[in-house]
């Protein structure tokens, strides 16, 4: 009877211990990386039962920088698929990673790589733009598309979602406020939604986290174009977002897929489905739940397939959470970039809490 006091006891203050600390005990630590910066991160769709895969992709900067994709390997990195891959060497663009940004890890459980070319405080390198298909049974690299019918030096890709059903890849490009859809059977894509309102940053919207507006060294204001996406499992909706802007919007997949359409005829079919605040990264699970980050409320939230926006996790941690994955494991992992704390938008001041951290919570029942 007296243990089962105490481990009450302690269970109390546990959670007190949290609360004051603005921790939250459904957030739990799943890898930490010292300085270096994680973004994008992809979760193998395999057995559960068997141990999980996951990877990591790191901005490529001068400072901070070893591999670009890595393979989280008993809670160390790993260069992935390969370290030659990983090389810093600009002058072969087409065979090295020059700043990979997103991971994506498809229903046949291949692993998608997305190189924007755009390596920090540097120009972009147009020839290095490509997204990767990996075969995470080989770990061989199975196919290189490069964009090569876009505009590629106007072009700043983010994020990319795969419909393995239809074979497409649908892509967002924040620097042209576009959505690129990239037929995966012809390696052809088609732009849409360019400059629409749905996928434009409000101009009059700033983004303030802690109080305090988010600006780089020069005094310019943080913003972006459409940026965070989801695709449902059904491969039906397709959900998309601005940074600098508080809705959420969806298009049924049949109309971004449909050649026969026109650009003015696509943008009529989007829907506003609700006001959710600020978010950087989004995904979408089984259930037809979006998640969505809050970086101004370190949270992160959900909207039901009924339009419900739901709060699952709000932790004082989560410091600019930037991008999910979800598990087979009945989990949702997430990295947090705490961009906002870096030194270009601080003054030179380093305002990171280090060591940065992939974190994983529970998906809702």
């Amino acid at each position: 009877m007296k243990i089962a006091l105490l481990s009450v006891m302690l269970t109390l203050i546990n959670l007190s211990l949290n609360a004051q600390s603005g921790h939250s005990p459904a957030l739990e630590t799943v890898a930490e990386f010292g300085k270096h910066q994680p973004i994008g991160v992809g979760v193998a769709q395999e057995n559960p039962a068997s141990p999980r895969r996951i990877f990591i992709t790191f901005p490529k900067n001068k400072e901070n920088y070893d591999y670009a994709l890595a393979e989280i390997v008993n809670g160390q990195r790993q260069p992935y698929p390969n370290a030659e891959w990983n090389q810093w060497d600009s002058l072969k663009p087409q065979e090295r990673f020059i700043n990979v940004q997103a991971l994506f890890v498809d229903q046949t459980n291949a692993l998608w790589v997305l190189d924007p070319a755009n390596p920090s405080d540097e120009p972009p390198i147009s020839a290095g733009i490509k997204l990767l298909k990996i075969n995470l049974a080989t770990n061989q690299i199975e196919k290189i598309y490069r964009f090569e019918d876009l505009p590629r030096e106007r072009t700043g890709l983010n994020d990319v979602q795969v419909d393995t059903r239809r074979q497409v890849a649908y892509l967002s490009d924040p620097k042209r406020s576009a959505i690129v859809v990239l037929d995966l059977k012809t390696g052809k894509s088609r732009s849409l939604l360019e400059g629409d309102k749905s996928t434009k940053a409000d101009p009059d919207f700033k983004l303030k986290i802690d109080g305090q507006e988010v600006k780089d060294d020069k005094g310019k204001p943080f913003s972006s174009n459409v940026n965070g996406i989801a695709l449902t499992r059904d491969f039906a909706y397709f959900y998309y977002r601005a940074i600098n802007q508080t809705k959420l919007y969806r298009i049924a997949t049949e109309y971004l897929t449909n050649p026969a359409l026109s650009a003015a005829q696509v943008a009529s079919h989007v829907e506003t489905m609700a006001e959710t605040g600020v978010s950087h990264g989004m995904v979408a699970d089984k259930a037809g739940n979006v998640y969505l980050t809050d970086s101004p409320d370190k949270a992160v939230r959900y909207l039901t397939p009924d339009r419900q926006l739901k709060t699952l996790v709000r932790d004082s941690r989560l410091l600019w959470p930037d991008s999910f994955a979800v598990g087979l494991d009945g989990y949702l992992y997430l990295t947090a970039a705490q961009i906002h704390r870096t030194k270009r938008y601080n003054n030179g001041q380093d305002k990171v809490d280090y060591p940065f951290r992939l974190y994983r919570m529970k998906l809702p029942n």
